[in-house]
C-alpha cells in the first residue's frame, strides 16, 4: 500500500493532532487548488487533503448501520508505549500532548478494553481525529493456547 488518504476540513489544526500521534510530514504540495501533505509513521504514509468547503459524513463509529470506510488502525507497540504500562496510560500521556501541542482535547470513542482476535489477545482502544475520524489502537497483549485460529 502507497499511502492512507484523509480528506480534513483544516489542514492546520490536523497536522499537530497527527504529528503528536506520531507522525511526522515527509513532503507538502497542493491538490488542485488545496493544501495537502504525505506524513509518515507507525510503518506507513498517510496523506492530508483540505477540503475548501466540508461537508461531514455520517458518524461511522456511532451508526451502526453505516457501510463504507470504517477506520484507521495503528499498531502501538511497546516501543511507541514508552514509559506507559498501557494503554490507557499512553492514552492519558497523548491527551497532555495534545493540550501541550495545542492541538485539541483527545477525544476517546471506546475506552481500553481487551479483545481476543483469533488466539492473539489485543488491547483495544477508539479515538477519533480533529474531523471525527475513528482511529482504532491495538497492542498485542499475547496468545491464548485455548483458543485456535481454525476454531469454527
Amino acid at each position: 500500500m502507497h499511502h492512507v488518504s484523509i480528506r480534513t476540513a483544516n489542514i492546520h489544526r490536523s497536522l499537530p493532532f497527527y504529528e503528536t500521534l506520531g507522525y511526522r510530514v515527509t513532503e507538502r504540495f497542493t491538490a488542485g487548488m488545496t493544501l495537502a501533505c504525505w506524513m509518515e509513521g507507525f510503518g506507513g504514509r498517510l496523506e492530508l487533503i483540505e477540503v475548501p468547503q466540508p461537508v461531514h459524513c455520517p458518524d461511522p463509529f456511532g451508526d451502526e448501520g453505516y457501510v463504507g470506510y470504517y477506520h484507521l488502525s495503528l499498531d502501538v507497540s511497546p516501543e511507541r508505549l514508552g514509559k506507559a504500562s498501557g494503554l490507557g496510560d499512553w492514552l492519558t500521556d497523548l491527551g497532555d500532548r495534545l493540550q501541550a501541542a495545542d492541538a485539541g482535547p483527545l477525544k476517546i470513542l471506546l475506552s481500553p478494553r481487551q479483545q481476543a482476535i483469533g488466539a492473539t489477545i489485543y488491547e483495544v482502544a477508539f479515538i477519533a481525529d480533529r474531523d471525527g475520524l475513528p482511529i482504532e489502537l491495538l497492542r498485542e497483549l499475547g496468545t491464548n493456547p485455548n483458543l485456535r485460529d481454525d476454531a469454527p
